[in-house]
């Protein structure tokens, strides 16, 4: 599998998302689909650097058309924000808007861990379960006894 490609600039692991994992499953298009309140034709992406940052989701929100991090790699010719002098910027600021549906606070982690481990290592043995933490973990897990 082609990790760096199946991973956007801003460090969310598109080969884990239930939006391109959707594409080939009909059934899990229809679940995440009822579950977020969406057309299914929406709940499927090809990855975001498939689709250039052109993601159907964002569209679905309202939010827009083109996601800004894709866009502000391209035009500082970088693969992953962390090779940006401006890193973390603004663009990566965790948000609570639409964090319980959205993996988007997850960026700037996934991008330490992929900076400090590499891609194929992080992609084989963190992606998936950074991707679990966020919508299963618990706050209290994080405290010391």
């Amino acid at each position: 599998m082609d990790y760096i490609h199946l991973t956007s600039p801003c460090g969310r692991d598109c080969f884990n998302c239930p939006f391109y994992l959707a594409l080939n499953n009909p059934r899990l298009k229809q679940f995440v689909a009822k579950r977020m309140g969406l057309d299914p034709e929406i709940v499927e992406c090809e990855g975001c650097r498939n689709i250039e940052g052109k993601c159907k989701l964002l569209m679905g929100f309202n939010i827009g058309e083109e996601c800004k991090i894709y866009r502000c790699s391209k035009e500082m010719g970088i693969t992953f924000c962390y090779e940006c002098e401006e890193f973390p910027c603004r663009l990566l600021h965790p948000l609570a808007d639409k964090a319980e549906k959205l993996p988007h606070n997850i960026k700037v982690y996934n991008l330490c861990r992929i900076k400090k481990i590499g891609i194929e290592k992080w992609a084989k043995e963190e992606a998936k379960q950074s991707f679990e933490r966020y919508f299963k973990g618990k706050l209290e897990s994080c405290v010391a006894e």
